[in-house]
C-alpha cells in the first residue's frame, strides 16, 4: 500500500483527528463540538501527521535521487576506473557515461595521463626554480662533487597494480630513481659528468629504472628521464669547466668545418682528375687511330710502289712538295756557274690534272724530256 493510499484510508476514517477536513467533521469539530476524549482540538494532530507525510516524501526522493545518482559516472579521455565489486577489481577503460550498482560496487578513478616531477630542484611556477641539495649533489668516481637535476615523466599503465600493490607507488618511483641517478653518477668522473657523459649517464639511468619497475609491478612505467642542469658545487670549478667546455666546442666546430671543406674539396678533385683521365683516353685512341690509319696509309702505297715504282716515287714527291710548298708551282735553282735549271710541278697554266705529258710540253722537250727532268728533279 503506497503512502498516498494509506493517507487517504486515514483521512476517511477520521485518522487524522476527525479535523476540520475530515468527512463529517464541519468547522465545528463534529457533534462534540471539536473536543476529543482527552479535550484536545483535533488540529494539532492533522498538522503533526501532515509534517510526517511531507518528510517521508522528502526521505523518499533523496534516497531516489542518490540511488539514481549513485549508479552512474563519468569516465574522462584521462581516467581509467576501477571496479571493486564485493572484494573483486576490475579495471574499466571505457570513456563517457557509465553504470555501477549502488551499494556493491564502488569505483575508483586513476589519472592515466603522463605525469612529471623534478629531482634536485622544484619549480617554483613563476619562471624560477629552487635548489634541492639534498637531492642534486652527489659524488662521482674521481671523488668530486657536482650538482645534477633531473625531470622525470611517468605514466600510470596498470590500474590495478597501482591501486593494490604498494600504498605510495609515486614515493617508491621517486627514490628508485634518486638511488639509480647516485649510483650510475658514481661510475663516471666529474669531467664526463659535465660534458660528453650525459647522454650516456641518463640513458644508463633510463634502462635501469624501467627493468626495476618492470619486476617490481607497481602500475607505474617511466616515459623519461632526462638531465636538466650540470654544474660544479663552486663557483671557480663551475667557470675552469665551462673554459673546458667551450674550448670543446671550438674544436668540435674546427673539426666540423675540415669535414665541410674536405667533403667539398674531395668531389672537385675527383671530377677534374676524371676530366683529365677523359681527355687522356681521348688523346690515346686519336694517336691509336691514327697510327693505324699511317700504317695502312703506308701499306698501301707499298703495294702500289712495288706495281709501279717510278709512278709512285712521282706521286709522293708531289705530294710532298705540295704540302711543303703549297703555292709554289716551279722551283729555279741557281748553281755558281750560271747555269739555271727550272723544275716544273705542274703544268705551266698553274694546274696539276692535265696529260701524262704536259710537264715535258712545258719545258720543250717532249715527254720523254719532261719524264727526265721530273726524274732528276726528284733525285736532286
Amino acid at each position: 500500500m503506497s503512502m498516498k493510499d494509506l493517507f487517504h484510508k486515514n483521512y476517511k476514517k477520521g485518522g487524522f483527528g476527525g479535523g476540520p477536513w475530515a468527512p463529517g467533521g464541519g468547522q465545528s469539530g463534529g457533534a462534540d463540538g471539536g473536543k476529543t476524549p482527552n479535550g484536545k482540538g483535533p488540529g494539532g494532530d492533522a498538522v503533526k501527521n501532515s509534517l510526517v507525510y511531507a518528510l517521508t516524501i522528502v526521505v523518499l526522493i533523496f534516497v531516489v535521487f542518490n540511488l539514481v545518482m549513485g549508479s552512474m559516472y563519468t569516465l574522462s579521455e584521462t581516467e581509467s576506473a576501477v571496479i571493486t565489486t564485493l572484494g573483486q577489481a576490475t579495471v574499466n577503460n571505457n570513456k563517457g557515461l557509465q553504470f555501477k550498482i549502488p551499494f556493491i560496487q564502488e569505483v575508483t578513478k586513476i589519472n592515466t595521463t603522463v605525469q612529471s616531477f623534478e629531482v634536485g630542484y622544484r619549480d617554483d611556477n613563476y619562471g624560477g626554480y629552487t635548489n634541492v641539495e639534498s637531492e642534486s649533489t652527489m659524488i662521482t668516481s674521481d671523488m668530486n662533487f657536482v650538482d645534477i637535476d633531473f625531470y622525470v615523466t611517468y605514466q600510470v599503465t596498470d590500474p590495478l597494480e597501482y591501486m593494490y600493490a604498494t600504498a605510495e607507488p609515486e614515493l617508491i618511483l621517486k627514490n628508485l630513481i634518486q638511488s639509480t641517478i647516485r649510483g650510475t653518477v658514481s661510475a663516471y668522473t666529474v669531467d664526463s659528468a659535465l660534458t660528453t657523459g650525459k647522454s650516456e649517464i641518463q640513458q644508463n639511468i633510463k634502462s635501469i629504472v624501467m627493468d626495476e619497475l618492470e619486476e617490481q609491478k607497481i602500475g607505474l612505467s617511466l616515459i623519461d628521464i632526462s638531465i636538466q642542469d650540470v654544474e660544479p658545487p663552486t663557483a671557480q670549478i663551475k667557470e675552469a669547466f665551462s673554459e673546458v667546455e667551450n674550448a670543446r666546442q671550438n674544436k668540435e666546430s674546427a673539426l666540423n668545418k675540415a669535414n665541410q671543406y674536405r667533403n667539398e674539396q674531395i668531389p672537385a678533385a675527383e671530377a677534374k682528375a676524371d676530366k683529365i683521365i677523359q681527355k687522356a683516353e681521348a688523346y690515346k685512341t686519336s694517336r691509336i687511330n691514327e697510327a693505324n690509319g699511317q700504317v695502312a696509309r703506308f701499306n698501301s702505297e707499298y703495294s702500289e710502289y712495288k706495281k709501279y715504282p717510278l709512278i709512285t716515287k712521282q706521286r709522293m714527291f708531289y705530294e710532298a712538295m705540295e704540302e711543303i710548298l703549297p703555292n709554289l708551282k716551279i722551283i729555279i735553282n741557281n748553281d755558281g756557274e750560271g747555269t739555271t735549271e727550272r723544275l716544273y710541278l705542274g703544268d705551266l697554266d698553274g694546274s696539276f690534272g692535265g696529260g701524262t705529258g704536259a710537264a715535258g710540253a712545258g719545258s720543250g722537250s717532249g715527254a720523254d724530256g719532261s719524264s727526265d727532268a721530273s726524274a732528276e728533279g726528284g733525285a736532286q
